[in-house]
């Protein structure tokens, strides 16, 4: 499953790297790529282990807003 999440205020690489590598430290998701200059987070994942709700909350965690 594939799932794109627009997320607000990642800047740099270091926002890129926060980011993607909270998303996967959860269980499920095998992929995560930061596009910076769109603003958005392309995931990979498997819908029977994690949720989007899950990846929201990790990259909130982080710092950083996510819009639904």
């Amino acid at each position: 499953m594939e799932k794109t999440l627009n997320v607000q205020g990642m800047t740099c690489g270091h926002c890129k790297m926060s980011v993607e590598g909270a998303l996967k430290e959860l269980d499920g998701v095998s992929a995560a790529e930061v596009n910076l200059e769109a603003g958005s987070v392309d995931v990979t994942y498997d819908e029977s282990k994690v949720t989007v709700a899950a990846m929201k909350e990790a990259i909130e965690e982080q710092g950083y807003d996510v819009e639904a």
